[in-house]
């Protein structure tokens, strides 16, 4: 399924131009990559919100029609309001769909309803969100799927363990010493009340009567 974009040619720039824009419900917006001269556009903000909450939007190559003319790009910047969190501003990336392009694409978690060790109580603990990858734009995926349905306590799954798409690969494993870039990406853990708990319990040496140890104590008294 193809997202499409609808802009237009912007000519004006500055900060009070973009605030006209923004009381006539447009946003200001830039195009650039492949070489050629960056354009700067305007987006319909309604438009771009609601393709937006579409989260494969953002890992998709979109189809962004300016005056008419298609070209294939993704989302490589997007600025909020601090305060209303409206979109103010993206930045699009014009690509190539036969040469390879790096981004970044969410992790997606899941199993954790049949995982048993968090069904007593174990915490997960996720250590990366998204990872960048390069490969052609044809091969994006949307979300990389992790499954941790039978990971046990104190069981990790590290980069090197994903489940990656074929031709996909993980920009942080394509140096030479993998080993050193293969970074946890999720664990089951033990609570930490449960680990404080065993570590500050009392040692008893085997054979010991805590009971018997009570009463002598007492009769050194009497």
């Amino acid at each position: 399924m193809s997202l499409t974009v609808n802009a237009l040619t912007r000519d004006y720039q500055g900060k009070g131009a973009s605030r006209r824009l923004r009381r006539n419900h447009k946003i200001p917006a830039i195009v650039y990559g492949t070489g050629t001269t960056p354009s700067n556009i305007t987006l319909d903000v309604f438009e771009i919100t609601h393709l937006l909450e579409n989260e494969e939007s953002y890992t998709s190559v979109l189809d962004l029609m300016v005056d008419k003319k298609k070209e294939a790009v993704i989302i490589k910047g997007l600025q909020r309001h601090p305060a209303t969190n409206i979109i103010t501003h993206v930045d699009f990336l014009r690509i190539n769909l036969k040469q390879a392009i790096v981004t970044s694409i969410p992790l997606h978690f899941n199993g954790e309803e049949n995982n048993e060790a968090m069904r007593i109580g174990a915490i997960l603990n996720k250590f990366v969100t998204s990872v960048e990858v390069s490969c052609l734009p044809t091969d994006l995926p949307h979300a990389i799927d992790v499954d941790i349905s039978n990971l046990t306590m104190g069981e990790h799954i590290s980069l090197t363990g994903l489940n990656m798409p074929k031709d996909v690969v993980i920009t942080a494993l394509i140096h030479g010493d993998i080993e050193a870039h293969d970074q946890s990406v999720v664990a089951i853990q033990e609570p930490r009340k449960m680990a404080e708990i065993k570590e500050e319990a009392p040692i008893i040496a085997e054979g010991e009567n805590t009971e018997n140890s009570d009463a002598d104590k007492d009769k050194s008294y009497s």
